[in-house]
């Protein structure tokens, strides 16, 4: 019999639902909020205010595309964090809800962990996926992780950041150029127009594999500030050359660390996750760092980089195949490591 996974995804402000069976992705449907780009930033209140609107219509439609009903599920798996707790608190309660109603289990899933088994989500049945074990870089708004991948339920953190993520490098510093919510994407876009040695940013020196950005982020804030003194317009004349600097040094950084953890693991496979992985300037630099190595690079599809109820729904398959259910009494969380 086929193993039939519902996966719901609240951690921040996208709504989503995924349907996996056997392993084989049927669904995968997001309702993003647009809500707080006036803000500048997401407004957790609103963003749990909009779950509630969304979860129901997103979770009846991820069912219709996939072709079942929900007496074909055997499990829900959902998000039990990080993440900001009113979102998780609206999927915990629904997965929770709808599993009483059917009569089944529910799976609790790590989002960091959904980021990183986001390269299992197999679309056909021939699919390749990464052989074990290979490096995990792991960068979003909240996290930058080195994360050593032995199996789905193996995983160990080398380094992480110990101040600002790579994606709030990336949001801040585009927030002082007075580009829009979310500047990540805009940066991006912005880069490829622009000259990446016409400025030179602060890198940290921070040991092991851990990251800093705040140095980073205080660096461009004075390059911009000290411009802006002898000549108003700076920013808007030259915005690409500073998005392309910008995320040069954010590169130079991540693939830092990430060449001493290659060499000291050894492994011949290299991944990358969550919401930065879909900076084009990033997917790139990884996959020319690999081929200059010979090792193989794991780069996931822009849908399954943001956050998205596939990655939830694999992960929890995984967790529903070894027989680890969650309880109805286990309550969200708002912070975790790896």
């Amino acid at each position: 019999m086929s193993t039939t996974i519902l996966g719901i995804e609240s951690s921040c402000d996208d709504t989503s639902a995924a349907v996996i069976s056997d392993g084989i992705l049927r669904s995968n449907v997001i309702a993003s909020q647009k809500v707080h780009e006036q803000f500048g930033g997401v407004v957790p209140e609103l963003a749990s205010r909009a779950h509630q609107q969304n979860i129901l219509p997103v979770v009846s439609e991820a069912l219709r595309q996939a072709g079942i009903v929900c007496s074909e599920l055997d499990a829900i798996a959902f998000t039990r964090g990080p993440g900001l707790l009113g979102s998780l608190l609206v999927g915990t309660s629904f997965a929770k809800g709808m599993a009483i109603g059917l009569g089944i289990p529910t799976v609790d899933v790590n989002h960091l962990h959904g980021h990183v088994l986001s390269h299992f989500i197999k679309e056909n049945e021939g699919q390749e996926v990464p052989e074990f074990p290979f490096l995990c870089l792991l960068i979003s708004g909240g996290n930058s992780q080195i994360i050593l991948v032995r199996s789905p339920f193996d995983m160990e953190m080398l380094g992480s950041t110990i101040d600002d993520a790579a994606g709030e490098a990336f949001d801040k510093c585009a927030k002082v150029m007075g580009l829009p919510y979310p500047g990540g994407p805009i940066i991006d876009r912005l880069a490829t127009e622009g000259d990446p040695d016409a400025f030179k940013f602060a890198k940290p020196n921070i040991p092991g594999f851990d990251y800093s950005f705040s140095g980073l982020k205080t660096s461009f804030l004075y390059t911009v500030r000290d411009h802006l003194k002898n000549d108003p317009q700076f920013i808007e004349k030259r915005k690409a050359d500073l998005a392309a600097s910008l995320q040069k040094t954010i590169i130079d950084i991540l693939l830092d660390k990430l060449a001493k953890a290659v060499k000291a693991t050894k492994v011949n496979a290299v991944a990358i996750g969550g919401g930065v992985s879909a900076n084009s300037g990033v997917r790139n630099a990884i996959q020319d760092f690999c081929n200059r190595r010979h090792i193989k690079a794991w780069i996931p599809k822009r849908a399954f980089s943001t956050d998205n109820a596939a990655m939830v729904a694999i992960a929890g398959y995984y967790k529903y195949i070894k027989g680890e259910f969650c309880s109805l009494d286990m309550p969200p969380y708002s912070k975790v490591e790896v």
